[in-house]
């Protein structure tokens, strides 16, 4: 099969959606950030801040699932459009004093805006890219993540220590307002949609077939796992960093960069890789699930070594290179549901995808803060969390180890959908 053009313009969309994501994650980091002064100005306990941390999550799934619907119908353009709105207007009302109620409620409404996030930017650059070519800038859309932090948390932290932390989420307020601007004026929708012409011959298929196969199951586990390593690295590194090793809070912003670097060049590496490998001949199962969930595997290893390891040096890099691997999964499992997923109902399967996955960042968090209110030491309870990270994190991987099949899977269920075509 001939290899479709990239068309023009497919790289200029990705890098906005790139920095669409960049400001996605400043907004969630900035939590963890100020996780410190936050606790010591509102007398927070750990388990209020950890509830804090996983009330970004409370609608974050339900709006993922809503809106992943909605972008089968609404072009992807104006639905970004209105999530940058939401986003950047739930910042401000921080800039003032505020209680843990109102600091709740806008973390709240802020989850509830950005849960749909990375599923409609896949959903709106694959638009751009045939199949065969969608692993690198789904790469490079991660990387959005990484950067975000690692861009936004030396400026953010500065303005934490030298103003307050209130200002810092006025300062994400105001670059989301300038994103929207951005894509305003340059946002367009993907010329590969008229593809979905080639829709009314690419058949239907139910979305109970699709949401229980093997693969989406597979994607959801997986990716699960890493992102509880990822809701911890939100909210509770840098805490771990001031509290639990005893750094100021100028020093912990440079070091909780860290694990975002880190994992950066995962995520890179393994984009790269898998279309190298691809390109070569391997099937998806090995250059996309195999590639995805080992390093998964690997990752919890070396957190459960975390609490046997002396040293607040040592004890980071163990932590930045478990989590930092989790990384890979998401470079993966999106184009995997893309392979099978009949563009009609792609939005709606990557949102749903996003939604099953990321309750593990309702949970993680809230996990974590009882842990350590428990503990007789705090640095004991923040040991016991990573302990746990590293057993969910290493599961996952196994569970994607073994039900990733994505080459297989979308003639199982065109092969299902023409057997019962009343229900499609």
């Amino acid at each position: 099969m001939t290899a479709q053009p990239t068309p023009k313009g497919a790289w200029t969309i990705t890098f906005l959606l790139f920095l669409f994501m960049l400001v996605n994650f400043a907004d969630k980091i900035v939590v963890g950030l100020a996780g410190a002064p936050i606790m010591d100005e509102l007398k927070l306990s750990p388990e209020q801040f950890g509830f804090l941390g996983s009330s970004f999550f409370i609608l974050f799934s339900i709006s993922a699932i809503v809106v992943g619907f909605i972008v089968n119908r609404i072009d992807t353009r104006w639905v970004l459009l209105a999530m940058a709105v939401i986003w950047s207007v739930a910042q401000f009302p921080m800039v003032g004093t505020v209680g843990f109620t109102t600091l709740v409620i806008c973390r709240i409404i802020l989850g509830a805006g950005e849960g749909p996030a990375f599923a409609v930017a896949a959903h709106a650059v694959y638009k751009w890219f045939p199949d065969e070519k969608r692993t690198l800038p789904t790469a490079i859309l991660s990387q959005g993540s990484a950067f975000g932090v690692i861009l936004a948390v030396p400026a953010l932290n500065w303005i934490i220590v030298n103003h307050s932390w209130h200002y810092a989420f006025g300062a994400l307020g105001v670059v989301g307002l300038m994103w929207v601007v951005a894509w305003l004026a340059m946002g367009k929708e993907g010329p590969l949609v008229q593809t979905v012409a080639t829709a009314a011959g690419d058949q239907r298929v139910p979305y109970f077939q699709l949401l229980t196969s093997r693969t989406f199951i597979g994607c959801c586990a997986a990716t699960f796992g890493a992102y509880w390593a990822l809701s911890l690295g939100l909210t509770w590194f840098t805490p771990f960093i001031v509290k639990g090793l005893g750094f100021s809070q100028q020093d912990a912003g440079w070091v909780s960069v860290l694990p975002w670097v880190f994992g950066a060049t995962i995520v890179l590496l393994t984009g790269w890789i898998s279309q190298v490998m691809l390109m070569r001949g391997y099937s998806t199962r090995g250059a996309r699930g195999v590639l995805g969930s080992v390093p998964l595997i690997v990752g919890g290893s070396i957190l459960a070594a975390l609490p046997h390891v002396n040293g607040a040096g040592w004890q980071i890099a163990f932590l930045v290179v478990g989590s930092g691997l989790c990384g890979s999964i998401y470079v993966v499992c999106p184009p995997m549901l893309g392979e099978f997923t009949p563009v009609q109902q792609r939005g709606a399967v990557l949102a749903i995808y996003g939604a099953i996955y990321t309750l593990a960042g309702f949970i993680a968090p809230l996990v974590m803060g009882v842990v350590i209110q428990n503990a007789a030491v705090p640095l004991d309870g923040y040991m016991t969390g990573f302990t746990i990270n590293a057993v969910v994190m290493a599961a996952s991987g196994l569970l994607g180890l073994l039900l990733l099949w994505p080459n297989t899977e979308r003639a199982r269920l065109m092969r299902e959908a023409a057997a019962q075509p009343k229900f499609a």
